[in-house]
């Protein structure tokens, strides 16, 4: 028989290591629909980036915001946006500050290694914008590199201009990087294709701006937590949506249908 001490002992071990168990399940990433079922938000991590989120009327709009209301309703929850360092997204994941990046992310290796990724839903491309007067001198990569680049820190056109060892600036959002270019701070910047065909040229926000260079190709994802199931559930929300019509709408709605990957 063993001893009261011995006991006890026993008890307090076990007791500790069913503690350490219930923590480690708590921060498991493969239990992400539970987590965000039981405080009833899904917290979305984004930046100004029209067309996909920006603000209108006080309020985020734009296709990733409407489609990521419209999955959170789906799981029951209330949609949360939360603004963010876009250099910092997979900490903010990590960290537990947002659930997921659903903002016309490009899936690049560095993502994907960092993130349980949705199925692709758009194409897009990195441009090179300069004002509209200086176009005709900048029509391929080598005729760029002499340019006076800002660039979104963190951002796929980081990456490009990187990868052409052309040094740049950093912009907290490309919407900061379009307005250097326009205010002649900087004499140019590389932006998301979808978002130069919603910001620049006649009848926009910058009609005195153009895009040249087409430095890639590339495609949009969302980003979750490595390892979590609402990865899984995006993917069917997807196909649903794109299935019934729903998904189809918002995006003609913000005149991007044009990108859209078939899901």
């Amino acid at each position: 028989m063993k001893s009261p001490m011995k006991l006890i002992a026993f008890i307090l071990v076990f007791v500790m290591a069913a503690c350490l168990f219930a923590g480690c399940a708590k921060d498991d990433a493969s239990s992400d629909s539970a987590y965000v079922q039981d405080k009833g938000t899904l917290v979305i991590g984004i930046t100004d980036f029209a067309p996909m989120d920006y603000r209108e009327d006080g309020k985020w709009v734009g296709f990733d915001a409407e489609m990521a209301e419209a999955f959170a309703a789906s799981l029951g929850l209330k949609a949360e946006f939360v603004e963010i360092e876009w250099e910092t997204k997979a900490m903010e994941l990590n960290d537990k500050n947002i659930d997921c990046v659903w903002n016309g992310m490009t899936l690049t290796d560095d993502v994907k290694n960092a993130m349980e990724t949705s199925n692709p839903y758009f194409n897009n491309a990195q441009v090179v914008v300069v004002k509209s007067d200086a176009a005709a001198q900048y029509q391929n990569a080598d005729s760029i590199r002499d340019l006076a680049f800002v660039v979104e820190a963190g951002s796929a056109g980081a990456e490009e201009l990187d990868a052409l060892a052309i040094p740049y600036k950093e912009a907290a959002t490309q919407a900061d990087a379009l307005m250097e270019v326009a205010a002649g701070t900087s004499e140019a910047c590389v932006i998301d294709l979808l978002m130069a065909y919603a910001m620049i040229g006649e009848g926009t926000s910058y009609p005195d701006l153009t895009y040249t260079v087409k430095l890639n190709s590339e495609v949009y994802g969302v980003g979750f937590r490595k390892g979590s199931d609402l990865a899984a559930k995006l993917n069917e929300f997807f196909a649903a949506s794109y299935e019934d019509g729903t998904m189809i709408a918002i995006a003609e709605k913000y005149g991007v249908l044009d990108s859209m990957i078939a899901q």
